[in-house]
């Protein structure tokens, strides 16, 4: 028998430090709900659950975006619905000019009612903002199309235009509602039975000339003349007439067919990006047109308003405002196709978050149930450990009879 070593409550004091670091770990579990609470309780499952952290957050965080993303388009189209308004009223107010039953004077006055409602239109789109970032002043333009517009008349069809029909050496103007955003040089279209010069007007009754030229292709029966910058548009309007017409019968036509060209704008640098997904570029692009007078074509470049000032000018009017509404209409339903598609982004991001979380709490969270179960063991363990490290304090005792 031995006492400078009591190997048996050496033996039980190792079980008891062991046992107590499992008690200690069990209560530090159930007291934080969470089975992984430090690296070494599990490396692998803390890394895993750490990266899904992340992408959980980040999840959370894009429903956010989106949400402020579906805010900001409904301020826009908030303010496009007021446009809308005013450029029915506009509207209304060309076609009551129309009427020959009206004055000059009469005219004039609602020429001054449409002057104050094409400031309006300015106004709202010079200082409709989300977060003070500007909406509808063209700041945030994003990717348009190329436009490829052609529009063939002759004197059996035609597309918001009264017919051509040209008459021996007279001068004939055609009225086309479709469009010019720009300017033009007259240029001489060819020799013999093609015309040899036209002008080009817009809805304001300015000459378009000096800034950008033109080709020109055809023959008698048939002429083409293609803008080479965006100037003719299908929401445009201009007047062309052709003068010293040579070598035309009585009751023949002509056929002339506008096309504008124009590259596809692919710079989204203005395009507001919403950042809807949890990693590097789930993006989404949202461009809203401006939805200026001038670009609605309800101003010109000189500053001019659309004028309702006499008939003719105020039947034009009305096809330069048909445009403008098809225009807004546009705007607003690409509005409403972003707002849906949002709300549906916002569906998946909580479906994919709520998943997500599911699978990181698997690996983190503590089964309490179990956890308690190992504590009850842990804790009888350790009520047992201690009791028997007494006893085993009490074996060296037993020399002491062997020196009476």
């Amino acid at each position: 028998m031995r006492i400078n070593n009591n190997i048996q409550a050496l033996n039980t004091y190792n079980r008891l430090t062991i046992n107590n670091d499992a008690l200690s770990k069990s209560l530090e579990k159930l007291s934080s709900g969470m089975r992984i609470n430090r690296a070494g309780d599990d490396a692998a499952g803390l890394a895993i659950s750490e990266k899904m952290r992340s992408q959980i957050r980040g999840l959370n965080q894009a429903q956010r975006n989106a949400q402020d993303a579906i805010s900001l388009i409904q301020t826009a189209e908030g303010a496009l619905n007021e446009v809308h308004s005013i450029l029915q009223r506009m509207r209304e107010l060309a076609v009551q000019a129309a009427n020959d039953t009206n004055t000059d004077a009469d005219r004039s006055a609602i020429q001054n009612e449409v002057d104050q409602l094409v400031s309006e239109i300015d106004r709202i789109a010079n200082t409709t903002e989300f977060n003070t970032k500007k909406l509808l002043d063209g700041t945030v333009v994003g990717i348009k199309a190329a436009v490829l517009g052609s529009y063939s008349i002759n004197n059996n069809s035609s597309l918001k235009t009264t017919d051509i029909t040209l008459l021996g050496n007279a001068a004939t103007t055609i009225q086309n509602h479709a469009a010019v955003n720009g300017a033009v040089n007259i240029v001489r279209i060819g020799s013999g039975t093609n015309p040899t010069d036209f002008e080009i007007r817009d809805v304001f009754g300015n000459v378009l000339t000096g800034n950008t030229t033109i080709y020109f292709a055809g023959s008698a029966t048939s002429i083409i003349i293609g803008f080479k910058t965006n100037v003719l548009t299908s929401s445009s309007q201009f007047s062309i007439k052709f003068n010293n017409i040579g070598n035309m019968k009585v009751g023949e036509s002509i056929t002339l067919t506008l096309t504008a060209y124009q590259a596809a704008q692919t710079d989204t640098s203005k395009a507001i990006t919403t950042q809807i997904g949890a990693n590097t570029g789930q993006t989404m692009q949202i461009g809203i047109d401006s939805m200026k007078g001038i670009d609605l074509g309800v101003i010109d470049a000189n500053g001019n308003t659309i004028k309702v000032n006499t008939k003719y000018a105020a039947s034009a009017a009305i096809a330069v405002l048909d445009n403008a509404i098809s225009k807004v209409s546009e705007q607003r339903s690409r509005l409403g196709a972003y707002q849906n598609r949002l709300e549906h982004t916002i569906n998946n991001l909580g479906t994919a978050s709520e998943n997500l979380t599911a699978s990181e709490s698997r690996i983190r969270d503590v089964d309490m149930a179990k956890e308690m179960m190992s504590y009850t063991k842990n804790n009888i363990l350790m009520q047992a450990a201690t009791a028997m490290l007494a006893q085993a304090n009490q074996l060296p005792q037993a020399v002491l009879q062997l020196l009476r």
